[in-house]
């Protein structure tokens, strides 16, 4: 059984570990100073990020997610980004992805906005797999301009 709950101050070390395999998986290194001030914001309970993690029955930390609602000139209600999804490799094919997922739609919902989307690597096949069968893929290529 997964427990998907917010997250909290005190896991942040559980977190961490999360966190650092995903940026790895990525082949992304972030400042320290950037994943702190991202972990407070996560917990902040005020803030505009939020994150919950993904604890199987014997309470080891087995997953992340993160997201934010942000307003949309195609609808009145905003969208909500799914921006970082995580789970232990030890941990992949057991239905945690597939709850983290889920947990940030019933949040989503409740919170009134109009749809749940995301991203991954084209190159990300396990994840996608998944994605396939939870969601549809839209066809847009993503573009950014790094500032």
């Amino acid at each position: 059984m997964t427990s998907i709950l917010p997250l909290t101050a005190s896991d942040r070390d559980d977190w961490q570990v999360l966190w650092d395999a995903y940026l790895t998986f990525y082949e992304e290194d972030l400042d320290p100073q950037v994943t702190d001030a991202t972990f407070r914001r996560l917990v902040d309970g005020t803030g505009d990020l939020h994150g919950a993690i993904a604890r199987d029955a014997e309470g080891r930390a087995v997953g992340l997610v993160h997201w934010l609602v942000h307003p949309s000139t195609w609808s009145t209600q905003g969208y909500c980004y799914l921006e970082d999804l995580f789970v232990s490799p030890d941990a992949r094919a057991g239905g945690v992805g597939r709850a983290l997922i889920d947990h940030v739609r019933a949040w989503a919902s409740a919170a009134g906005a109009e749809k749940v989307y995301w991203l991954t690597a084209e190159t990300n096949t396990t994840a996608r797999a998944l994605y396939d069968r939870v969601a549809h893929r839209t066809g847009f290529l993503h573009y950014e301009l790094p500032l």
